[in-house]
């Protein structure tokens, strides 16, 4: 069950000349999140899954793809009872609101850092809402599953080792994550290897990258018009993938695709 579930498509993003493998199978998670939850299977219309998106809602992002994939009666239905939980906890917070004194010399006072503190408790409330969401946390925990793979095939699967020593690298998040996982899972022996590969590796793409945005830009120069675009056509989306870990360039994902 493994293997079907996580092995196949592993190998399928590191398969599919990516720029990044993980970026790859986050977006067909996602996606398959939203077929999940508004999809021909009416998975919004059971009571377990309702209860779960009444509580958590959507970040901003995905709100923006529920919106799109065009199920207007679903996303109605989600939104109908998730906002009756939300004036709930509104009428709660409002009735245990109370200012909080501030000195003449707070008035004036910032620290660093403090933008990221909340002065009342519907700051912080309202702030929480802004990183709730039920797709994020259906693909995450997913997500987990299968950088847990990876590490396992890179230890056991010649073929997953391989494609990655020759793949494009990944977005800077991954690579992050990857970094930090390989810390966390190698055993020493291990671990400098894993890293002989996966740091030049990010170095040779990362300049890929920049060539090509170098290239593109140059094109707009009358000098070069003439010239092959090579490799740069792309270079702005490929580009922000590889800084951010995102497709810019894709249409929003319907139900009627």
């Amino acid at each position: 069950m493994k293997e079907k579930l996580y092995t196949i498509p592993l190998m399928d993003a590191f398969r599919s000349g990516d720029e990044c493998p993980f970026c790859y199978i986050e977006r067909s998670l996602e996606q398959h999140a939203l077929d999940f939850v508004l999809g021909p299977g009416a998975s919004y219309m059971e009571e377990d899954i309702r209860a779960e998106t009444d509580a958590l809602g959507f970040c901003r992002a995905h709100y923006k793809k529920v919106y799109d994939y065009g199920n207007r009666l679903g996303t109605g239905l989600i939104l109908k009872t998730h906002f009756q939980k939300l004036n709930k906890e509104l009428d709660e917070q409002i009735k245990m609101f109370a200012p909080s004194h501030t000195s003449f010399m707070g008035r004036f006072k910032k620290n660093k850092g403090e933008e990221a503190s909340h002065s009342t408790s519907i700051g912080a409330w309202a702030a929480s809402k802004k990183e709730s969401c039920y797709i994020c946390d259906y693909y995450r925990s997913t997500y987990q599953r299968y950088l847990d793979t990876f590490f396992e095939m890179y230890r056991k699967n010649p073929e997953l080792k391989e494609l990655f020593k020759n793949s494009k690298g990944f977005c800077i998040p991954h690579f992050g994550e990857l970094a930090d996982e390989a810390n966390r899972v190698l055993p020493d022996k291990e671990k400098q290897e894993f890293y002989d590969i996966l740091l030049p590796l990010m170095k040779e793409n990362m300049q890929r990258i920049y060539e090509d945005l170098d290239w593109f830009c140059d094109k707009f120069d009358y000098r070069y018009k003439d010239a092959d675009w090579k490799t740069s056509k792309d270079a702005l989306p490929r580009g922000i993938q590889k800084a951010a870990g995102s497709y810019p360039a894709d249409p929003p994902y319907t139900q009627d695709r």
